[in-house]
């Protein structure tokens, strides 16, 4: 084996977050959900997610998503969502 054929920690680091981009990209094309907001609703994060209501429900009940209630209505920030979307 020659030496310079060695992949390192930093290398696989490197294609872990090639890998989660690409996925993200891909995972967005075509969404019907403008990434340029900044509060979602609670079936725009599903989608995003490609989760249930009843998913949201315990993500939301076990504080894996924070939100914003706002009278009947539920808002998550996109931030948030990016955030534990690459986090995935």
């Amino acid at each position: 084996m020659d030496i310079s054929q060695i992949v390192t920690k930093a290398d696989i680091e490197k294609l872990k977050e090639e890998i989660f981009a690409e996925l993200n990209r891909i995972r967005f094309h075509g969404q019907k959900v403008s990434v340029n907001k900044q509060w979602l609703k609670s079936y725009e994060v599903c989608q995003l997610l490609s989760i249930s209501k009843g998913t949201l429900s315990t993500y939301r009940r076990n504080g894996i998503i924070r939100f914003t209630r706002i009278g009947g209505l539920m808002y998550y920030s996109y931030q948030d969502i990016s955030l534990l979307l690459s986090n995935k």
